[in-house]
Formats: C-alpha cells, structure tokens, sequence
C-alpha cells in the first residue's frame, strides 16, 4: 500500500491504473479510522480492483467552536488498518494542497436540504461536506464511493450532488457498525467517559423500542419521538433533535404516520459528545 500526499501524484497513479483497465473505489475519511471504516474498505476492496482511503480532516466542515483542532490524527495506524483491509492507497493531503489559497470561494450547496437536522445546528457543514466530496471525486474519478450510512443526512446530500452533477460515480451505502452492546462506531466515541459510553446506550435502546412500536402499528410521530427520547433523558444525555423522516426526500413527518419509508434521525448529547444515530422504519 502506498501513501500519497500530492493531488498530482496521485491522479497520475490513478491514471495508469485506468489505463489497465482497473476499476477505482473511494472510501473518503477524516481518519481516526475504526471497524466501521474498515467495514467501508471492505465493501470497496470486494467491489473495485484499487481501493483509494483519504485521510483528511476537511477543515471548512468544522464551525467555530467545534473539535477541529482536537479531532484524533494518527496517520500510522489509520495506514495499518487500511493496509490490513485491503486498501491500495492512502491519499493524506494536508489543508495547504487541498485548499492552497485558504478558505475557498467556491463551494458546492443543496440549499434545500443543508440546513436541515444536522445542519441547523451546524451551519456550514454540508457545504463543507459537499465541497471536499466533490473535490475528492474530480482528484480520483472514482467507480465507486462508499459511505456509512450512520451519516444517514450526509450520504443523502452526496447521492443528491452526484445525481444533480452527474458525476460518474457509483454511491454504495454501507450497514452501520456497531459495538456489541448496540452504539453506533465512532471517531469521537473516544471521547466519552466510561459512564458517558454506558449512558449513550440509550440511543440504540431508544431507537430500537420506537422501531419495535412502529412495526406493532404505532403511528404517531410524538409517541414514537418520546420513544427515542425519555431513554436519553433518563441517562443523563441531552436531545439536539429527534426527527422521524421520509427516506426518499428527507422531509419531516408530524402527525400520524403512513406507510412509505422512514428513517429516525437524532443527534445527542452525552456530557460535551455528540452522537448521531439512526433507524430505519419499514413495515415487514
């Protein structure tokens, strides 16, 4: 496996494997990577001849007073994991190669959909998302690019950008990974306290009651919602939102439920960590 730093290098490495014949997949990360990455580089290595992983922690997707600066790099152990899952290459820029003139001028929007969940609490994120994605795509024309589907809001954005670009690239979704005792892989799951990880297993708990009330014909959205909810509440986690929403457009559901597909989304909030989670619901 070889790790590359320069754009140049790497389009011109990626050039004579296409010349070959080969097929290309994207697993793009901010590194600190765990199973639930290795789950990504796994589908990709099973799917495309080179496997490129990116480890870049993308700075315009950070606010003001989020974890940029302390959000966990260690580039020798994020290569041994990728090496060890089949990955051909390690794309590493630093912030100066892939934004040489600063903060750019040009980013890449879905203003419908940005501001929403996640992104109300986040301002400028999925414009910072979009943009380093986009950007990823035009460096590496990628096959294929797979995603966790725990950023369930941030891969809906993507497969809408490809969708309206027309990028020639395949968006694979993969399964989240979870621990054993049902929290969702995450970077900033280090974070935690050892009382804080036992207290954030009540998201998992909470959506899987909500689930298992909606496939018993439960449809109304504040009995689900309080479903998800109380569990938090009673473990000492602090709710940022808790949404019940249309898989297909993201819109919000209120009211009584019909039977198209669903997805809970929710951010939380366990001392200063904050977790994401979601759920799909689906009548069997």
């Amino acid at each position: 496996m070889k790790i590359i730093k320069s754009i140049q290098e790497l389009r011109d490495t990626l050039k004579t494997f296409r010349r070959e014949g080969k097929t290309i997949g994207l697993v793009p990360t901010m590194g600190a990577l765990h199973r639930g990455h290795a789950s990504l580089i796994d589908a990709s290595s099973a799917r495309a001849d080179i496997t490129v992983v990116s480890v870049f922690v993308n700075p315009i997707q950070f606010g003001k007073n989020e974890d940029l600066d302390k959000y966990p790099r260690r580039l020798e152990a994020d290569s041994e994991l990728a090496n060890a899952h089949g990955a051909s290459i390690i794309f590493a820029p630093t912030a100066e190669e892939m934004y040489p003139n600063g903060e750019p001028e040009t980013y890449v929007r879905n203003k419908p959909l940005e501001s929403l969940y996640c992104g109300s609490y986040r301002p400028g994120h999925f414009r910072g998302v979009l943009t380093v994605v986009a950007k990823l795509f035009l460096i590496c024309l990628p096959d294929f690019a797979f995603f966790g589907e725990k950023d369930y809001q941030q891969v809906f954005l993507i497969e809408e950008m490809v969708r309206t670009l027309n990028f020639p690239v395949e968006i694979v979704r993969v399964p989240i990974v979870r621990e054993e005792s049902g929290l969702a892989l995450s970077s900033r799951n280090e974070y935690l306290s050892e009382e804080e990880r036992k207290n954030a297993l009540s998201i998992h708990q909470g959506l899987l009651a909500a689930k298992s009330a909606y496939l018993a014909g439960e449809r109304s959205v504040t009995k689900l919602r309080n479903l998800v909810i109380q569990p938090i509440l009673l473990n000492r986690g602090s709710v940022q939102y808790v949404e019940i929403v249309s898989t297909s457009t993201l819109e919000k559901k209120v009211g009584h439920l019909g039977n198209e597909k669903l997805v809970i989304l929710l951010a939380a909030f366990f001392g200063k960590t904050r977790l994401i989670d979601n759920i799909e619901l689906e009548m069997v």
